[in-house]
């Protein structure tokens, strides 16, 4: 077979080697003309089969030619050229010559960026992100961090929230990379990572049923890494965030972005973080702005003035996990001003929100118990079996929300030991295990006798 193409390819250069002749890669044309295009497509047909067949050694002088000569014919010499270049490194034992066979395998796909960089769904970003994942698996601990800082730096800064997904991830790990080796790379990161989860959530946000799991694994998993990269303190975004949010207290976008990164970090409760949401909601009052502004008041002990914020906050907000959470803290405010009847009102409306939210309902549990003398302070027996509307209410938050799950059995198993005694049921005539009560006073809820 291989003789044969040799004796093709030979009488097609004979039979034209009067033709003027030139190589692709000197005239900008794929193939070159004359003697040369022949050349090109001939070499082009001899690598093809051997590479589709994974017979490298064969495809190498071939894809040699082509790719030196006629590098923009066709992609091919760049989907097989990766694995031929690859193969020689896999069997290539001196160091010198793979780390200089590495670098001509990052050399393929910037030429692919060269002649085939524009190709829909395989445009640069796409390409630099599998040299960066090639590089690394092939370097290891030897890699250049900078190096592979640079390349995905340029196509982040040209694609935006547009670029391919393992560009954005191994830009992420080129960053977290150099930060490990120096401190001052930190607000970089930072910026870094801003950059990259936006355009994640950006992706998120477009994404199709196919394409979203996957695109949720590598944003949580960027999230993780930034969290756990020492970069987050609230400590040290104080310090970065103080003086750029007061510098940026006109840029609705800048402070929008600060308030999510300071929340997601969970450092929404430093006076940066404060800052930016009082100045965002100045511009433009948005849910996450009045909560920040709410946090605040309850930091500066203005209770009521923080109530009016959070449901300010939960009027605006869409996400029903949020608007759960906001009611939730009111409640929590109002039974720290002894306004038990709203403090419930408010959790009913958080459960009602979100029906698999568990503190409501230990809230109101505890309520229950902390009330317990004030509705019967005259009959301890009777005092006794409010802890049982309180048990009901742990028992609840058990049963639907696994984070609230232990604190809920700490209470039970806390509160059990109260119940009135089998004796004092027994002498007390308007009880009996098994029925119901109704628990009196603000409570005014039924209850079963155990």
């Amino acid at each position: 077979m291989k003789i044969k193409v040799f004796l093709l390819a030979a009488g097609c250069i004979i039979g034209t080697s009067g033709v003027y002749a030139q190589k692709g890669v000197d005239n900008g044309t794929p193939f070159g003309s004359g003697e040369d295009s022949l050349r090109c497509i001939t070499n082009i047909s001899l690598f093809t089969p051997y590479a589709k067949n994974g017979n490298f050694k064969d495809a190498l002088e071939f894809w040699e030619i082509a790719y030196n000569e006629c590098p923009g014919a066709t992609k091919d010499i760049y989907l097989y050229g990766v694995r031929i270049v690859g193969w020689q490194i896999d069997n290539e034992t001196d160091p010198a010559k793979k780390a200089a066979l590495i670098n001509d395998l990052m050399g393929v796909y910037d030429k692919r960026v060269k002649y085939f960089g524009k190709e829909p769904r395989y445009e640069k970003d796409w390409i630099i992100g599998r040299k960066a994942q090639d590089y690394v698996q092939r370097m290891g601990e030897n890699a250049d961090n900078k190096l592979l800082y640079g390349w995905l730096k340029e196509v982040i800064d040209e694609y935006g929230d547009n670029t391919d997904i393992t560009a954005i991830s191994y830009y992420m790990f080129a960053s977290n990379q150099l930060l490990l080796t120096d401190p001052s790379h930190k607000e970089t990161y930072i910026q870094d990572y801003l950059k990259s989860s936006a355009a994640l959530d950006a992706q998120i946000g477009m994404a199709t049923d196919r394409d979203l799991a996957n695109l949720q694994a590598i944003k949580s998993g960027l999230d993780n890494g930034f969290a756990n990269s020492g970069a987050a303190d609230c400590e040290t975004l104080q310090s970065l965030y103080a003086d750029k949010v007061e510098q940026n207290k006109d840029n609705l976008a800048y402070l929008k972005e600060s308030i999510t990164l300071l929340r997601r970090m969970r450092c929404n409760e430093i006076n940066a973080y404060f800052a930016a949401a009082e100045y965002a909601h100045k511009l433009e009052p948005t849910s996450e702005s009045a909560m920040g502004l709410a946090k605040k008041a309850v930091r500066d002990k203005d209770y009521s003035r923080a109530i009016s914020l959070f449901e300010e906050a939960a009027n605006m907000e869409t996400d029903n996990t949020v608007k759960a959470e906001d009611y939730y803290l009111i409640g929590v405010l109002s039974f720290e001003q002894n306004n038990n009847s709203r403090a419930r009102q408010y959790c009913l409306k958080a459960i009602e929100t979100n029906p698999n939210y568990g503190s409501p309902y230990l809230l109101i549990g505890k309520m229950y118990a902390a009330t317990a003398n004030s509705i019967y302070p005259d009959d301890p027996v009777l005092r006794k079996t409010v802890f049982y509307a309180a048990t009901d209410k742990f028992e609840r938050a058990r049963q639907i929300d696994p984070n609230a799950a232990e604190e809920a059995a700490r209470l039970i198993n806390t509160y059990r030991s109260y119940y009135p005694s089998t004796e004092e049921i027994f002498m007390h005539p308007d009880l009996e295990k098994g029925k119901s009560i109704t628990i009196g006073g603000w409570i005014g809820e039924r209850t079963t006798i155990r």
